[in-house]
């Protein structure tokens, strides 16, 4: 008899996502523990849905559960190409992706009501309210106070994207020069194996969506290192903004590579003590992104 993997709610299969991802990113081997709280308090939510996704991954052959010491890998990180590409292509909402699409492409109105949505889109109000939940978490839209929701200025448009880059080249470097900022060996050690993964050709198997979570979490990493929560919070915000039009530029693998080494060399700087050079080496770094990946045709 044939058992098939438990179906999962949108929630569930991106923490299921989110999970591969992680164990990707952190290179882990087989046989290394995964805590249900320790990943819920990374993730931002309760135990139940992470409970649920790391059942299925139990089914799916990448873990495995003794009831008395929780839940260990099965396989190695580098072994589970196949699984991530499977739950990356199935972890988001078609709801989501409609209304990214739209809203990338400025064909949603500024003002609507969820009854109007569920009329546009053929949808239940349960299932609008999670994905619109999910968009508000991200920075989409705002519900007003009155009634139904807005949408909140994202990069929709070049000169957006373009501003966006300008200003980071303006705060990240910043950041590394504060008076409080601070790296400790295990961050630095962490940083330097995921990037050296990625440069020495983990970008050719890695999915869209880790190489940008991968990136984010290099960029935020150090923003938190410089103890400025209001730097740190707004590399976030602006990491939540760029998310989709990244994902349009998919197709294009080799500057991952660039970039890595870019970041590799930021790590280099900062070991040494010199953070002067990291951060000089973070503002060209910036502005090469800029040049390279700000094109009209995202927004076509």
């Amino acid at each position: 008899m044939v058992v098939r993997p438990m179906p999962l709610s949108p929630l569930q299969t991106r923490i299921a996502r989110d999970i591969v991802s992680y164990v990707r990113r952190e290179r882990f081997q087989e046989g290394h523990h995964l805590a249900e709280s320790q990943l819920a308090a990374q993730m931002n939510v309760s135990r139940t849905p992470v409970k649920f996704a790391m059942e299925h991954l139990v089914e799916r052959g990448m873990l495995t559960y003794d009831r008395n010491r929780g839940y260990f890998l099965a396989r190695n990180s580098d072994d589970l190409v196949d699984l991530a590409s499977e739950v990356m292509e199935k972890s988001d909402d078609p709801l989501y992706l409609k209304l990214a699409q739209l809203r990338l492409s400025r064909q949603l109105p500024e003002l609507f009501t969820e009854i109007e949505f569920m009329r546009r889109f053929d949808v239940s109000r349960a299932a609008l309210r999670g994905v619109l939940s999910r968009l508000q978490q991200e920075g989409w839209v705002e519900q007003r106070a009155g009634q139904g929701w807005r949408l909140l200025p994202m990069i929709d448009s070049v000169q957006a994207y373009e501003e966006s880059y300008t200003f980071r080249a303006t705060i990240e470097p910043a950041g590394l020069l504060s008076p409080t900022f601070h790296i400790d060996r295990e961050t630095l050690d962490a940083c330097r194996r995921q990037q050296e993964f990625i440069a020495n050709g983990g970008y050719l198997t890695m999915t869209p969506q880790e190489l940008f979570e991968a990136n984010s979490h290099f960029h935020e990493t150090l923003a938190a290192c410089s103890g400025n929560r209001f730097l740190q919070q707004t590399v976030r915000r602006l990491d939540q903004l760029r998310r989709l039009v990244e994902y349009r530029q998919a197709g294009t693998r080799a500057p991952r590579k660039g970039q890595a080494e870019e970041h590799l060399a930021i790590l280099d700087f900062l070991e040494k003590g010199d953070r002067l050079a990291a951060a000089d080496q973070m503002r060209r770094h910036l502005e090469q992104a800029r040049r390279n990946k700000v094109d009209p045709a995202l927004f076509e």
